[in-house]
């Protein structure tokens, strides 16, 4: 198998499962609504908060794949604010979230095996590395995620 499949295996995995540390983001927010996503249990950032923080990731990893410099860092982009927590605000943004996925798990799977090891842009790190990156990324949130799903129940 090529190594960008892999990559993107290891994407999907970490998104719908199966995935082998637990539950996949898809998992975790199958059951969960507006009410429940827009919670902010001790304060923290609500699911939703986190979700499209995930969203907005995966779409500057496509973007940079694609050659655009997509630096969201500590940009409203970065952690975008909800202000509609309707079901319908709640089930855009998980379709916003699904659409980030499939177009950067797509994006990988078309990329040149020789650009793993170049920069993803001048002065970042390999392309190799940020797709990794991406996917721990993923899942450090899934984590943090599964804590807040379980503050709010209790």
């Amino acid at each position: 198998m090529k190594e960008t499949k892999r990559i993107a295996d290891q994407l999907s995995r970490a998104f719908a499962g199966p995935a082998w540390h637990g539950s996949s983001l898809r998992e975790l927010l199958a059951d969960v609504d507006a009410k429940r996503a827009a919670a902010r249990p001790a304060g923290a950032h609500s699911v939703w908060e986190v979700v499209l923080h995930i969203a907005a990731w995966d779409a500057a990893m496509r973007r940079r794949l694609a050659g655009e410099r997509a630096e969201i860092y500590q940009t409203d982009l970065d952690w975008p604010k909800v202000f509609d927590t309707s079901e319908t605000a709640w089930q855009q943004t998980l379709a916003q979230l699904t659409q980030a996925h499939d177009e950067l798990r797509q994006a990988i799977t078309e990329l040149d095996e020789a650009r793993l090891d170049e920069p993803i842009l001048e002065g970042m790190p390999s392309v190799y590395v940020s797709l990794h990156g991406v996917i721990q990324h993923d899942l450090y949130h899934a984590g943090q995620i599964a804590v807040l799903l379980k503050a709010s129940a209790s």
